[in-house]
């Protein structure tokens, strides 16, 4: 099978054309994910999900539909990092400036650069129907379990907090109980966000993943956009830093933009013995 692996600030992804026979997604997302005893190519052993990409051909600008499988199984309706690594899959192939991204939260313009992709993430929505939650009220700033949060959606649920210095919280002790608190009926990934200079420090423990990953595109989304629902700020370009780089949230009158590098960490053939084997390929090849 051929496989590629990208990231974008660390939020790392298996990458398949879906034209591979794949008997079982679930199963080889899992396989191939596993951080003891999953496919090791790139910076580490497995990935935070695997994009089983389509390219499509007849339209204005290259169309590639993504599907994101997470190390668990499940399926993910967005990610924000991982769009930008499909924009920049499919910007290699065609060439292309701009690249529409189809996911099952909608589809999403994305505009490829010397310094990486921007993509356009839609605009957040704290309605209780849309994150979604129980009850019929908005989630604002409240304590849950033993975080105080805001409940918003950015294609994907989002607890966030805000917190004097993200390095110092066990966010594996604090995470999992707001992750599963009956407040959110799908369960919700759980951001961490602290101030600094020039915006906020960001710790995301994502849903699908049940752990800690150094970024997490739809969660920059949701700092930004708590930040300015709660008054924290009202700049309309926020820069947001998670353990893995450096993500540019903007706002705009079509929603919110996310802006950071993408990488291609491998390109090759794999076997799918157990453990999975590489048969050939080549780490750390070009990319944005």
């Amino acid at each position: 099978m051929n496989i590629e692996k990208y990231h974008g600030t660390g939020n790392d992804f298996f990458v398949i054309d879906a034209s591979e026979p794949v008997a079982d997604r679930r199963a080889l997302a899992i396989e191939l994910c596993d951080s003891d005893d999953g496919l090791a190519v790139g910076e580490r052993t497995g990935a935070d999900g695997v994009l089983f990409l389509a390219l499509e051909d007849g339209y204005a600008s290259p169309r590639v539909v993504m599907t994101l499988v997470q190390p668990d199984g499940s399926t993910a309706p967005m990610c924000g990092n991982g769009a930008r690594c499909a924009a920049a899959w499919a910007a290699e192939r065609t060439a292309a400036e701009t690249v529409m991204v189809d996911t099952q939260a909608g589809t999403r313009r994305a505009t490829i650069e010397d310094e990486g992709v921007t993509i356009e993430m839609g605009a957040a929505s704290f309605a209780p129907d849309a994150v979604p939650l129980a009850g019929d009220e908005p989630l604002l700033d409240e304590s849950v379990e033993d975080l105080s949060v805001t409940a918003v959606d950015t294609g994907v649920p989002h607890a966030v907090a805000f917190v004097d210095d993200v390095a110092t919280v066990d966010l594996d002790a604090l995470a999992p109980p707001v992750r599963h608190a009956d407040r959110f009926p799908h369960g919700a990934n759980v951001t961490l966000a602290s101030p600094r200079d020039d915006g906020f420090d960001q710790r995301t423990y994502e849903r699908g993943v049940e752990g800690e990953t150094r970024s997490c595109g739809t969660g920059a989304v949701a700092i930004a956009a708590v930040a300015r629902e709660l008054g924290t700020t009202e700049r309309a370009s926020i820069p947001v830093h998670p353990p893995g780089g450096r993500l540019d949230v903007r706002f705009t009158a079509r929603g919110a933009t996310l802006a950071g590098p993408t990488e291609r960490e491998f390109a090759g053939s794999v076997s799918m013995a157990a453990p999975p084997v590489v048969e050939g390929g080549t780490d750390g090849a070009a990319g944005d």
